[in-house]
């Protein structure tokens, strides 16, 4: 027997988490878990890593959910950038670094199949259609700093064009993206 999924609307989450119930838990994973692992999984790109650090963003979310404004934005939002900014602070940590440089050949080379075979859906509301829908600069910049984890200043190098340009191009996408939500 399956068990059958928990889902309450955003409103009702905020106040289960906030009460810190056992249902506000349970439907924090059911609702979330698949989007916030895809976002995670894209940037660290490890399957045994993106679920470690999945777990590890629940537990910040439940133990800083007070520190969470609905007047600065939305819930999804603001676990999203927990779980980015974890994953990010992974990518960057010396530890990440030396093990991702002592892999043997045989692990690199298993590690190369999974990647082709794994289809990522980082979101299930659709906002890969919605980013899609963007213009071609603003897409690549939006890939590289929130789905690739790069900084500002990474992506302003990768791409070539001055750090103002890439501030002002990924403001512009977002503002873009704001609409298609209002």
């Amino acid at each position: 027997m399956s068990k059958r999924k928990t889902a309450l609307s955003e409103t009702d989450l905020i106040h289960a988490l906030s009460d810190k119930s056992r249902i506000g838990a349970e439907a924090l994973y059911d609702m979330y878990s698949s989007s916030l692992y895809g976002i995670i999984y894209r940037i660290v790109q490890h399957d045994e890593i993106a679920e470690d650090l999945l777990q590890e963003t629940f537990v910040k979310i439940w133990n800083s959910f007070s520190s969470f404004d609905p007047e600065k934005g939305r819930l999804f939002t603001w676990m999203v950038n927990i779980a980015r900014n974890l994953s990010i602070d992974k990518v960057r940590s010396k530890d990440f670094r030396n093990n991702s440089k002592n892999q043997d050949i045989e692990n690199t080379v298993n590690f190369i199949d999974e990647q082709r075979s794994t289809a990522i859906n980082p979101e299930i509301m659709g906002v890969k259609d919605l980013v899609d829908q963007l213009k071609p600069d603003q897409k690549s910049i939006l890939d590289l700093v929130y789905f690739r984890g790069y900084t500002h200043v990474e992506a302003a190098d990768e791409l070539g064009i001055p750090l103002g340009t890439v501030k002002t191009r990924l403001r512009t996408a977002i503002i873009t993206l704001r609409t298609f939500f209002n």
